[in-house]
């Protein structure tokens, strides 16, 4: 755990007041949605520079800040941030539900004329927020950011190069190439995004299917400036496939043709072992080109199996209709419960029943039967 403290850097206090007045039906102008997962090296940095650019518009605003089950001094950090600043929405899920799911929160509990989502690892530039919201009141409904270049590694600038490419061409939709969840979206789009019922959600894929009027921003994406990448290669093949598998048939049509492209070159395999057994009469040769094709269709079938599966498992997902996050309420603080009063060593002792008697050398009243006597005759009448 890291201890969180507000300092003053660059002659700037992170927490910023928000002294602007909301509009007629208390919502606000703007709201942000920023998703956390252990994100205690950027939060106070993030804060900053995000409170700065939204007072530079002139807008009412809000800062919607999901806390997605991090383990460090996140909400901590949280906590003392919105208890400094009025225009902090704070979300605690209750697990670690997914990045997705962390903005599908936001997204859900945000009320501004106009919401903004970017990250929390200020990969996603703060100060890009004035451009977005000055294409948004050109009248374009969807503004989204697209990376120009990106700062990282070669392995994830080439996966993300492809899976874009990928998507693209496999998708039903139009997606834009290299663009993220970075962008601004008007009420009525945020609305439409919310009826929709999918659980599993792959934003940047439902903003392309709800349409309405959209344009993008191009931007270089810098560097992580503090802490570790909460995405690993792993999560992103997985929400790489869940993306096209969200947004794309045609991996099963694509089943069917290597079907038919596989049966094709059987029947022709066949025809040429017939022809050459009549024509040179000699017994088949080619072990090793056998075992070659029955390997090759096998892992023809496996691959179409786990493409079928992928598609069922995205039905059994969504139709146990579990809910796609959970908001952790704040528990009340137990009353306190007061001490009992410490009871002097003068004090008589009282026992808990029945009235107090004193000990005396007095002899006890012997009972008018004995044990013997109801063992002979129960009823001491007769």
């Amino acid at each position: 755990m890291v201890p969180f403290s507000i300092q003053k850097m660059d002659g700037l206090w992170p927490i910023v007041m928000s002294d602007s007045a909301t509009t007629q039906d208390g919502s606000p102008e703007i709201s942000v949605v920023v998703p956390l997962h252990n994100e205690q090296e950027t939060l106070v940095e993030l804060y900053r520079r995000l409170s700065l650019a939204l007072r530079s518009l002139g807008m009412t605003y809000e800062i919607v800040l999901v806390n997605d089950g991090s383990r460090d001094a996140t909400p901590g950090m949280i906590a003392r941030l919105q208890e400094s600043d009025p225009a902090l929405v704070a979300l605690h899920l209750s697990r670690n539900f997914g990045h997705q799911a962390a903005v599908t929160a936001g997204l859900d509990h945000a009320r501004g004329l106009a919401v903004a989502i970017m990250d929390g690892d200020l990969q996603d530039p703060p100060e890009l927020l004035p451009e977005l919201v000055a294409l948004w009141r050109e009248g374009n409904d969807v503004v989204y950011a697209v990376r120009h270049r990106r700062q990282e590694g070669v392995l994830k600038r080439l996966g993300y190069f492809a899976f874009y490419r990928l998507m693209r061409a496999m998708s039903d939709l139009d997606i834009p190439l290299d663009s993220g969840d970075f962008c601004l979206m008007d009420r009525q789009v945020v609305e439409a995004l919310k009826a929709l019922p999918e659980r599993l959600r792959f934003v940047r894929g439902l903003r392309s299917f709800v349409g309405f009027r959209q344009v993008g921003l191009s931007y270089d994406r810098p560097a992580r400036e503090a802490g570790t990448s909460k995405y690993p290669l792993r999560r992103l093949v997985a929400l790489a496939v869940d993306g096209l598998v969200s947004f794309s048939s045609r991996p099963l049509r694509m089943v069917t043709y290597l079907g038919i492209a596989s049966a094709t070159s059987a029947a022709a395999l066949m025809v040429w072992a017939l022809i050459d057994a009549f024509s040179t009469r000699s017994a088949p040769r080619g072990w090793a080109s056998t075992i070659v094709v029955v390997l090759f269709m096998g892992s023809i079938q496996l691959i179409s199996l786990g493409i079928i599966g992928e598609y069922i498992r995205m039905i059994f997902l969504e139709a146990k209709q579990r809910p796609t996050y959970l908001v952790m309420k704040p528990r009340p603080a137990p009353p306190r419960r007061s001490r009992p009063k410490k009871r002097s060593l003068a004090e008589p002792h009282t026992a808990l029943r029945g009235p107090h008697r004193s000990r005396t050398n007095e002899p006890r009243p012997r009972p008018s039967h004995s044990r013997r006597d109801f063992g002979t005759n129960p009823d001491p009448s007769a």
